[in-house]
This record gives C-alpha cells, sequence and structure tokens, in this order.
C-alpha cells in the first residue's frame, strides 16, 4: 500500500506543467493527466502520515528504549535522504539554491520555513521527512497518553483528531493573508499553503489519528464488515470530493475518511489471514523499496525531463515518457533501497541494550500483531 501512495505522489508530480514535467503536447491529453492526479500526491501523503502513526503503534513494545526508537528512526530516515539530497544537488539544485536554502533541506528543518525558496528547496517531496522527523520525536511521549485512552473513548479521539484537521484548513482559509499566491499556481497563498500543508505541526492530527486507529484495531473495534471492496469504492469517492471542495479541504480532509479505511481494513485483512494480492512478493518487495522510490522521484523526473528540454509529445510517446520515467525511478528506489537503507539499518538500526522503556506494559491486542509487527519496528 505504501508503494501504491508513492506511485500517487509520482504521478502527481510528473503531471505539473509548472515545472514542465507533463509530457503531453496534446492539450487535452495534458490536461486530463493533470486533472486526474490532480489531488493524487495530496491524498498519498496524507495515507503516509496516518500509517506512520498506526505502524509506529502497532509495532511498539514495552521492551523498547526511547534512544533505540529514535536511532532506528534517524537511521531509517536520514541515510536515503542525505543520498538523493546530494544526488539533487550535483544534478541541478546546487546552481539554483544558496546556502540559506539547502542547509535546512539537509537537516529536514526547512518546512519549518514559511519562505517558499526554503520549504521547497532542493528535493521537494523530502518537506514531508520534516513532518515524519517531529512525528518521531514525539511518539514516546504522545503513545503515554494514547494508551491510557479508554477502549470506549478511541473513537472521540479520533472524531477529534479529524475535526481538528478540518479547523486548521478553516484557519488557514479565513486568518491567514490569501496574498501573494503560490508559484505553482495554487489557488492559494504562500502562507496558506505553508501553513496549511507543509508546516510540521499541523501534520500530527493525521498521526496520532493514526496512532489511535491501531488501538480501535487492536481493541477488536473495527468494522470487520467493511472489506476491500467498500474501501476501495470510499477512495474513490473521496478522491471525487477532493477535485470539488475548496482547494485548501481537498489537501487531507476530503479524503481523510477513506483512508481510515483503507488502513483499518488491510491491517483487519492481515490479522485474520485473508488472501490478498498485497501480501504477494512483488508488492512486498515493492512496498520495501518505496521510500527510496518516494525520495528519488522528483529527482528523476526534474532532471530527465531537463535532459529533453521540457519537449512534449505526441500521446502514445508522452505515455511511453511517463513510463520510462516510472521505472528508471523505481531502480534509483531499488538501489537506495538496497545499498543505502538495508546496510544503514544493518549496521546502526539493530537494538542495543540499556536504557529504560518508555512504554510502561504492552497494549490491549498486540497479542495480535503479525509476524509482520517485528519487521514494521525496523
Amino acid at each position: 500500500m505504501r508503494f501504491i501512495a508513492a506511485a500517487m505522489v509520482f504521478f502527481f508530480h510528473a503531471s505539473l506543467t509548472d515545472p514542465p514535467q507533463n509530457p503531453y503536447a496534446d492539450p487535452f491529453a495534458s490536461d486530463l493527466y493533470q486533472t486526474l492526479f490532480s489531488k493524487a500526491g495530496w491524498m498519498g501523503v496524507s495515507f503516509f502520515f496516518v500509517l506512520s502513526g498506526f505502524v509506529l503503534t502497532w509495532s511498539a513494545r514495552s521492551t523498547d528504549t526511547m534512544g533505540g526508537f529514535w536511532r532506528r528512526r534517524l537511521v531509517k530516515i536520514f541515510p536515503a535522504h542525505v543520498v538523493t539530497w546530494a544526488l539533487a544537488m550535483i544534478l541541478f539544485a546546487a546552481a539554483a539554491s544558496d546556502p540559506h536554502q539547502w542547509l535546512p533541506n539537509l537537516f529536514l528543518i526547512h518546512s519549518w520555513f514559511p519562505q517558499h525558496e526554503i520549504f521547497i528547496s532542493v528535493n521537494p517531496p523530502s518537506w514531508s521527512l520534516c513532518s515524519e522527523l517531529l512525528f518521531y520525536m514525539c511518539f514516546p511521549f504522545i503513545i503515554k497518553g494514547v494508551v491510557r485512552i479508554k477502549q470506549e473513548r478511541l473513537w472521540s479521539y479520533a472524531g477529534l483528531m479529524i475535526l481538528g484537521m478540518v479547523g486548521v484548513q478553516v484557519f488557514t482559509q479565513f486568518v491567514l493573508p490569501d496574498t501573494p499566491q503560490t508559484p505553482e499556481g495554487f489557488p492559494v497563498s504562500v502562507w496558506q499553503f505553508w501553513f496549511g500543508y507543509n508546516f510540521p505541526p499541523v501534520r500530527l492530527f493525521e498521526f496520532v489519528l493514526g496512532m489511535l486507529l491501531a488501538r480501535i484495531v487492536m481493541s477488536g473495534m473495527w468494522f470487520r464488515s467493511l472489506g476491500f471492496v467498500h474501501a476501495t469504492v470510499l477512495a474513490v469517492a473521496g478522491y471525487a470530493l477532493a477535485m470539488v471542495v475548496p482547494w485548501l479541504y481537498g489537501l487531507n480532509v476530503a479524503t481523510i475518511v477513506p483512508i481510515v479505511v483503507l488502513v483499518c481494513t488491510a491491517a483487519t485483512a492481515d490479522i485474520e489471514g485473508r488472501p490478498s494480492v498485497l501480501r504477494s512478493r512483488t508488492m512486498i518487495w515493492l512496498g520495501e523499496v518505496s521510500f527510496g522510490f518516494y525520495l528519488a522521484q522528483y529527482v528523476v523526473i526534474y532532471y530527465l525531463r531537463q535532459q529533453m528540454d521540457a519537449r512534449l509529445f505526441s500521446t502514445p510517446l508522452g505515455t511511453l515518457v511517463l513510463l520510462g520515467l516510472f521505472f528508471v525511478t523505481l531502480l534509483v528506489g531499488w538501489l537506495v533501497h538496497k545499498f543505502v537503507e538495508k546496510p544503514a539499518m544493518r549496521r546502526w538500526g539493530r537494538p542495543r541494550g540499556g536504557g529504560g522503556s518508555f512504554l510502561a506494559k504492552p497494549m490491549v491486542g498486540q497479542e495480535s500483531t503479525s509476524p509482520a509487527g517485528e519487521k514494521a519496528r525496523l
């Protein structure tokens, strides 16, 4: 599922016309492609954030230490980030960036700055890692509160997280200045785009929602009658809703309920051992390389489209170009996974002795965790 979300982000970025990455010369094909994937990137990232909270809570153990948890999380994201950051700098970003832009990006603090040239710098998809880094730093503290919530109140707290997401966009729309407009041409100001989408603290609502969902599933409170067909239909409906609601509410509010259903339905199916194509060896492999794929996609698209002088193609050739970019990105993502992620995790990601646990006792329902749970910890 992570790879499907990463692919949605890929096709979103490849559909943009500023910078010119959309490969189609035919205006109808170009507009259709851009329209169909106009919300794919937003939905994919929101899925990542909810899933992150879910998986970390699902795999948390009472034997884990705060230092060990933070070490694993930092080792997971920074080596791959630094490699793709360096690749972007070498290929194109160094010539167009000053230290005040690329240095915050290197240390994953750039999304805390409201300046557009900083929070969308070097390798633009890396902005989401700023939020993930905040999630990781906060998790050992938030989980202590989450495990104390009574089971009958979990749904109420989950609803509050969704209301918080709505509140963020209401504040963004009516309080923040609506000028200057974003360079990308989005129908909001730079301030609104930054606060409503890129500012890490506002994305905590999705992360904590994922944590609450993990407890809901662990406690057996999820609607087991819901299957993948229901989840898929709801996801399509949520995506369609995101295309017609005011722009800010299409970023994550319109699709959050479908994302909730997708994550919980998949987890329930895993617990019950239901047959699923998502459990095939190919899909598991794609999921493993999804982080490298996600970090590499903009670098590949932007650089190769530059090498093509942003040339536009007929619809059949444009589709072949798009598929070529996709498979080059997949190759680079695999290389990052095999030669950066895995060696780093083998060297620095294993548990070490010492230190007290940040989780006093196991959560109810953890005895049903699948064998994938231990792998999820790493």
